[in-house]
């Protein structure tokens, strides 16, 4: 027989009235009306935030969009398949939120930050929203350091600078992306991170984006940001923003950040779907009436932070695919105008064998020469100019029977300064050779050779200029200006290679070489 003493039990109610925690928790909770199409509509959830994650049963992550008077709309971040109608959804308190540091670094990841590269979980400490606030007035200060791209063409009459935002627009196959990754390889040795963010995109396609980074060494400081063609439209429309926290993190630690946007155009797309799916009032071309602001509150965070928060730089090169290379549809008219200039991609170049396909006439930057250094204003002052000239010109030259002879050399100096620009793939240029090649056509260096040749003494100089006269490449990066020394070492470099170049091939060329 088990006895109960009276005073056990009383010491036992003792200890669990001491022990009692009075913490009440509150949950906030909902019940799953409908699901389909990657959208959910919840009853309750009554103190649920704008862009506030809901979990649901199953585990799966939704993002509250739509705060109505009798059900909240929620987007879904993955497929949806096991969410059932009556099931429980609660609220988290928490705004869609990243991992952020330092060992994001060469890897690829999707729109949640998570590491889809089979290389393991990424340790992360600090955390960002993926919506942050842009940096005001007072916290920027003008752009004025340059960000090479490596490509002629844009270094010298589109340049770029740190902290600008940047559009490459044009048709599908003119190389937009080729651009834009012909820049990441560029910032190798620049101390420069770099993000790519492909929406909606062939996996094919990105796969081969990363191949050529890392046969180029170039992964290291790059962070691949990847959601392709079959995720769902909220992780589309995410993904921007997350490579936008991702590249933050290091602009607010002082170093200098590159991002690319590829492409804004099925970000826009991928919200369309959702915002018609919530039921939200379309307008032009079916989009959602706050299409603008969902590019505007994105490129806005691109900036060239003051002397006071560390210098930082996050530059923005977004890409926006045209139709028939039509700029007056919704989307290019939209981020044309939140941006500070674009390069303009024209089919018809490309098609013609001149790649990069810029069409020069149509690019501008609204930065211009403050993002140069005073090198490159030096020679790259007349090139806009001529090529201009010469592209009216042209246009009139196809009705004339006979030209004066002016005419004729003036054309024959546009032809070989437009086979200058002209530049194999993932074949950047150095700042150096850069202002040589330039030198070369504005000064009228090449107006002697037949047009076939022109790249292949240009190959030649630079290389004898890399291995010959190394110092020239020195002053230029040193002083940053073309001096007088640098001037005649590349005069006296640019004669030798000639005579070189015209015994090499007097054999087998025309009279005019």
């Amino acid at each position: 027989m088990i006895t109960i003493r009276p005073d056990e039990i009383s010491s036992l109610i003792r200890d669990q009235i001491e022990q009692y925690n009075n913490e009440v928790q509150v949950i906030n909770m909902g019940i799953v009306l409908q699901v389909g199409d990657g959208i959910a509509r919840i009853h309750g959830l009554c103190e649920v935030m704008a862009g506030e994650l809901v979990e649901f049963e199953d585990g799966t992550i939704g993002i509250a969009l739509n705060l109505e008077t009798n059900n909240v709309g929620v987007v879904l971040m993955g497929d949806g398949l096991t969410i059932k109608e009556g099931s429980s959804v609660k609220a988290t308190g928490k705004i869609a939120q990243i991992p952020v540091s330092d060992a994001f670094l060469g890897r690829i990841v999707d729109a949640l930050a998570q590491p889809i590269d089979g290389r393991g979980p990424i340790s992360a400490s600090e955390v960002r929203l993926i919506e942050s606030p842009a940096p005001g007035i007072i916290s920027r200060r003008s752009v004025y350091e340059p960000l090479q791209t490596g490509l002629i063409a844009i270094d010298s009459m589109i340049p770029i600078g740190r902290g600008q935002r940047e559009l490459i627009i044009g048709d599908r196959q003119t190389g937009k992306t080729a651009v834009a990754t012909d820049t990441i390889l560029n910032q190798k040795g620049q101390n420069v991170i770099c993000v790519y963010v492909a929406i909606g995109q062939k996996a094919s396609s990105v796969a081969q984006v990363v191949k050529t980074l890392r046969e180029r060494s170039s992964i290291e400081y790059t962070i691949v940001v990847s959601e392709p063609a079959d995720s769902p439209a909220t992780l589309q429309y995410l993904a921007p923003y997350t490579g936008a926290a991702l590249a933050e993190y290091f602009m607010y630690k002082k170093q200098h950040t590159l991002i690319i946007y590829d492409d804004l155009s099925k970000q826009a797309q991928a919200y369309r779907q959702m915002s018609l799916l919530l039921r939200r009032p379309p307008g032009r071309e079916a989009y959602p009436g706050d299409v603008f602001f969902l590019h505007s509150r994105l490129l806005e965070r691109a900036a060239k932070l003051n002397y006071q928060l560390g210098e930082g730089s996050l530059t923005a090169l977004p890409i926006v695919e045209t139709q028939a290379g039509d700029v007056s549809a919704y989307i290019p008219t939209n981020v044309i105008s939140i941006t500070d200039g674009q390069i303009f991609l024209s089919a018809d170049l490309f098609n013609a064998g001149i790649r990069p396909a810029i069409n020069v006439g149509l690019s501008v930057s609204r930065v211009g020469s403050a993002a140069q250094i005073k090198a490159m204003k030096q020679v790259a002052g007349k090139l806009k100019l001529e090529l201009a000239q010469f592209a009216e010109l042209e246009a009139f030259a196809q009705f004339a029977s006979d030209l004066d002879k002016g005419t004729q050399d003036q054309l024959a100096r546009g032809q070989r300064l437009r086979e200058l620009l002209k530049q194999p793939q993932s074949a950047p240029l150095s700042v150096e050779e850069q202002i040589a090649t330039i030198f070369i056509g504005t000064n009228g260096y090449l107006d002697r050779f037949e047009i076939q040749f022109v790249k292949k003494f240009l190959d030649q100089l630079r290389e004898y200029l890399k291995n010959s006269k190394p110092q020239f490449g020195e002053i230029i990066r040193t002083t940053k200006t073309l001096t007088e020394e640098a001037e005649t070492m590349l005069r006296e470099a640019i004669k030798e290679q000639i005579e070189l170049f015209v015994l090499q091939f007097k054999n087998n060329a025309s009279n005019r070489i």
